[in-house]
């Protein structure tokens, strides 16, 4: 037997605050933005590289996600492109994400960052990640999502300057 929840009862102020604005304020599908682009849908030019760089976690922002949906944005653009996870930022390329099983979503959104480098990945871009970050948290290259290159904590710099010397873009996102 199923028994129905008990309404919840508000004081008087929380009855006003819910009151003072009609809700919902808007159907769905309601315009609230407009949709001009104030830039150029800029293409690459013939041999020209964008390179980010991502220590952000997984799920503790969307600092990891939005800077890999912006590098598949950049090579679909037709941009030579290439990722680098380092430090907690390395966790993102692990493919035992998982509960309570590898590859079972716990929550909604769970496997978003697999799901998209992996995507990254089968579109031609190059992903690294570095060696020292995996160890920080027990993680095993034998754990990487297939197709992520293992790097060493030097190349970190030395990728940096690889891509600076070839004139990419270099997209640099930081997560504390």
């Amino acid at each position: 037997m199923t028994v129905a929840p008990e309404k919840t009862t508000l004081s008087e102020s929380e009855a006003t605050s819910l009151a003072e604005i009609p809700h919902p304020s808007l159907p769905d599908g309601s315009a609230i933005y407009g949709t001009t682009k104030v830039f150029p849908d800029y293409q690459a030019n013939p041999g020209e590289v964008y390179f980010t760089l991502i220590h952000g976690i997984a799920h503790e922002s969307s600092v990891s996600f939005v800077a890999v949906l912006q590098a598949t944005r950049a090579l679909r653009k037709g941009f030579e492109t290439a990722l680098y996870f380092y430090g907690p930022g390395a966790l993102n390329c692990l493919a035992t994400r998982g509960f309570p099983t590898t590859g079972t979503s716990a929550f909604p959104g769970e496997h978003n960052i697999n799901q998209q480098i992996k995507t990254f990945l089968d579109e031609g871009g190059k992903v690294y990640c570095c060696r020292f970050g995996l160890s920080l948290h027990g993680a095993r290259e034998e754990d990487l999502i297939e197709g992520v290159i293992p790097s060493h904590p030097l190349d970190v710099q030395d990728a940096l300057i690889y891509y600076a010397r070839r004139g990419a873009i270099i997209n640099s996102t930081y997560m504390v």
